[in-house]
């Protein structure tokens, strides 16, 4: 007579794959896991897009205009070292000035911070250490264009003649262009556009201003921010003299 007795390897039918249901069990947790990983790490970054772009511009737009209201009450009553101007060196990511752009619209009034680190562009416009508001040599500015409120979102519309306001607690100084900002774009690493006389060199584009020294004796003013609206290695840069200054 035949056994009926089954043991329990023969009683576990085999499956198509050659996988036991705990393997199966397994493989699918750890599939689950994975696909869970990439849509938490694409969520991760669409945040961090979001908040670069928006998020930032939002906060610093607010703060900016803030601080802006600050500079005008504290010019009310003055220190002495505000009213010694440009000519006392101020301190790392301290407000100096205010900026108007008159091609920006008459509502554009943004910060000068001393300094060009992340958080001083965060606040506003940075300014290079060298030259201030309405001195011999080269005032050199440079701003965000697509984040932290982007101050020189609209740089590639301006045009030579265009007019840079500089307020101070002393004086109001205006600058004005001599080049046009997409004529001119260039790698980080060149720095010879903040240099106290900007001399172009051999190759740069004929627009660019020619120099008679390379000793300072003109109040020159540049502007500098990202050549596209997006992360890149290039800038965008435009150049300008001080027509003209208003004391207070």
């Amino acid at each position: 007579m035949k056994d009926s007795t089954l043991t329990a390897a023969d009683s576990a039918d085999p499956e198509p794959d050659g996988q036991s249901p705990r393997r199966r069990r397994l493989v699918r947790t750890a599939a689950m896991a994975l696909a869970v990983l990439l849509v938490l790490s694409g969520s991760g970054m669409l945040g961090y897009v979001a908040w670069e772009f928006y998020g930032t511009d939002i906060v610093s737009r607010r703060a900016q205009a803030a601080l802006t209201l600050e500079i005008r009450e504290r010019w009310q009553h003055p220190t002495v070292s505000d009213l010694l101007g440009p000519d006392v060196s101020p301190s790392q990511g301290s407000a100096i000035a205010l900026m108007r752009i008159p091609r920006f619209g008459p509502e554009y009034e943004v910060p000068l911070i001393e300094g060009v680190r992340d958080e001083d562009l965060a606040r506003g416009i940075g300014h290079f250490a060298g030259a201030g508001a309405g001195q011999v040599g080269n005032f050199a500015l440079a701003a965000h264009r697509d984040s932290h409120g982007e101050p020189f979102h609209d740089m590639p519309t301006l045009r030579p003649g265009d007019e840079v306001l500089v307020e101070t607690t002393i004086a109001t100084y205006t600058y004005q262009l001599d080049t046009n900002p997409n004529d001119l774009v260039v790698p980080f690493a060149q720095t010879w556009v903040i240099d106290p006389v900007p001399v172009a060199p051999a190759d740069a584009p004929p627009q660019m201003p020619t120099f008679d020294s390379e000793v300072a004796t003109d109040a020159l003013i540049t502007l500098t921010t990202s050549s596209e609206l997006f992360r890149t290695d290039d800038r965008m840069v435009a150049f300008g003299h001080l027509a003209s200054t208003s004391p207070k």
